[in-house]
């Protein structure tokens, strides 16, 4: 038997992909989804290997969520997100949960506390598809202080179920989809040791500007030697040397410190 919201999910469904192509597609794809799974806010980004992130929609309850994605996270903070680190890894197509992917110690992180806990997130996940021309689509649904709830397991079951299609509807409307920026930036570690020797005539290693930024992630020196593969007595004498080259004693002084001067390129 169908029960009223099957029937409800299949016509947000149809309405989504009647909308394929079209301007409105992004609204009834929010539709389905919220027939699905009860969120307070869902937000589509997409990412071109490093190039700064283009969003394409966005739709909350309480706007707090992302009084600051504009100038802070597309600027700077999203080379320390997880979700954009997923992307560059290659990770899979399909569902995936935010604090899943993310290093062991995100939560401690400056970025954790001065940006994420002040969009009042409490929840979030991600429907990963990637288009024909190469780009990453990431549809991140969450909860936040509108209802101070995380999703539950038969909620995120029943997104688990219609990731892929989710994904499939993403990768028909945005098949041909280019990003405005023409010039992709470099990777982070290339620009950050060349920021730091122009501005500070700070001279970075690789492995100390990949060490920086793995500790501004929130990946624990274990996490480090096992990214890195190196020993935890190589992850602690890179750390020590990045610390004293910076002129700094803590992993709050070296985001204070780098955020700035990766935003400027």
């Amino acid at each position: 038997m169908i029960g009223a919201g099957d029937t409800h999910r299949d016509t947000r469904l149809a309405q989504a992909i009647n909308a394929i192509g079209n301007n409105g597609f992004a609204g009834n794809l929010a539709g389905y989804i919220r027939a699905c799974i009860n969120y307070d806010n869902l937000i589509v980004i997409a990412y071109q290997g490093e190039a700064t992130p283009e969003i394409l929609f966005r739709e909350f309850v309480d706007p707090v969520v992302y009084q600051h994605i504009d100038d802070v996270y597309v600027t700077a903070n999203y080379v320390l997100d997880p979700f954009y680190k997923a992307h560059l890894q290659g990770v899979h197509a399909g569902l995936h949960r935010l604090f899943d992917l993310a290093p062991d110690r995100f939560k401690q992180t400056s970025y954790f506390k001065t940006y994420y806990e002040q969009t009042t997130l409490v929840d979030e996940v991600a429907v990963f598809a990637r288009t024909r021309t190469g780009i990453t689509i990431t549809v991140c649904i969450g909860t936040d202080q509108s209802s101070g709830r995380t999703f539950k397991k038969n909620e995120l079951f029943s997104l688990e179920n219609t990731a892929a299609t989710i994904a499939a509807l993403v990768e028909s409307h945005w098949q041909k989809f280019q990003m405005k920026q023409s010039q992709p930036k470099g990777p982070v570690v290339d620009r950050l040791r060349q920021i730091l020797a122009d501005l500070h005539n700070v001279q970075l290693s690789p492995r100390q500007a990949e060490v920086a930024m793995l500790v501004l992630q929130g990946h624990s020196s274990t996490s480090i030697s096992l990214n890195l593969g190196v020993s935890m007595h190589t992850v602690k004498v890179f750390r020590r040397q990045l610390y004293a080259k910076c002129a700094i004693s803590s992993q709050a002084q070296l985001f204070v410190m780098l955020l700035p001067l990766i935003s400027d390129r």
